[in-house]
């Protein structure tokens, strides 16, 4: 199998379109991935670039047997998420000629056929308010077939504490009340968001070149929120684009108490991070109440948020490495 392409004859930009993956254990995930690849890119001109996290697996064998063309980036760490997705940034860019656009993705997603090609059809596009698509998702399915909610608003306090009282997918029904997109017509046409969840994304070069690499401060979970709000407030627009579809497999942060208390954490931290300590400390008050009454439920993984959230060197420290076992980029 060849994993570089003849581009379409209606493809006029330079460069190929870069299919960037950080991988970490996922030997067991991987063949599907790369099978979904050619139907899921068709019409492109692409390349693989896998950054993998020193797996302990057989990661790096698998990738080269099956897709012998990709470029592989060997980190030598457990360097995180965004840390991988840099490293493959830098390779792919670093080719001769740069790239036309990225597409980041999880291991655990399977591209349906024509979805790269609709998702790097809308990279660009003007939008009424002057700005310009820089990051386009696909419509997400789990593996039942149920539509994934995978687009979101802006973090706020508001939010937050609408979240801790009504759960999610209730505050979710009114704008300021919720952070997850759950209006069903949202996801039926194309529908611009604050930030969409990461698994999938296509990123222009345009976007990448003004925005810069992604914050590798934020070792797993709210790297793709903290840079669809950067690429925001640089003019960039988060579309969904619904001809595009992908499954996702989905990722551990919702059973395993280190993920989600990574996944909270982060939450504040960024939160901290674009708007100050007032409003920080407004939101880690909402998030706090949100886990001490799933706590209360019996929900361990929030039992441990709740303790990480009181603890004012844990808040403070950056995160580390997670335990060795698989884990996706996103819940």
């Amino acid at each position: 199998m060849t994993f570089a392409h003849t581009p379409a004859e209606s493809d006029a930009r330079p460069g190929p379109v870069a299919v960037l993956v950080v991988t970490w254990n996922s030997a067991r995930v991987l063949p599907d991935f790369v099978a979904s690849l050619p139907s899921g890119m068709a019409g492109l001109d692409w390349q693989l670039v896998v950054a993998d996290n020193d797996s302990a697996d057989d990661t790096v064998e698998v990738v080269r047997r099956l897709a012998p063309d990709a470029v592989i980036v060997q980190t030598g760490r457990n360097a995180g998420y965004a840390a991988g997705v840099n490293a493959a940034l830098a390779a792919a860019a670093g080719r001769p000629g740069g790239i036309r656009a990225a597409l980041v993705c999880n291991p655990d997603i399977r591209m349906r056929e024509g979805c790269a090609a609709s998702l790097v059809a809308a990279l660009g596009r003007p939008l009424p308010d002057g700005s310009r698509v820089g990051i386009s998702v696909p419509l997400l399915y789990e593996q039942d077939g149920t539509v994934v909610r995978s687009l979101r608003r802006e973090p706020s306090v508001s939010r937050a504490f609408g979240e801790a009282v009504l759960g999610n997918r209730r505050a979710g029904r009114f704008r300021h009340l919720g952070e997850l997109v759950t209006d069903p017509a949202a996801y039926t046409s194309a529908t611009r968001a604050d930030w969409a969840t990461g698994a999938l994304m296509a990123l222009s070069r345009e976007c990448l070149d003004t925005c810069g690499p992604w914050d590798e401060s934020f070792f797993l979970y709210s790297e793709e929120t903290e840079y669809c709000l950067r690429a925001r407030d640089a003019g960039f627009a988060t579309l969904l684009r619904p001809d595009a579809s992908a499954v996702h497999l989905g990722g551990d942060s919702r059973v395993s108490p280190f993920l989600w208390t990574l996944l909270v954490l982060n939450r504040v931290r960024l939160h901290r991070r674009r708007h100050g300590p007032i409003g920080a400390a407004a939101f880690w008050a909402a998030v706090l109440l949100r886990e001490i009454s799933r706590a209360a439920l019996g929900r361990a993984p929030s039992r441990a948020a709740v303790a990480a959230l009181l603890s004012p060197a844990t808040l403070r420290r950056a995160p580390g490495p997670a335990p060795r076992a698989p884990i996706s980029a996103t819940s």
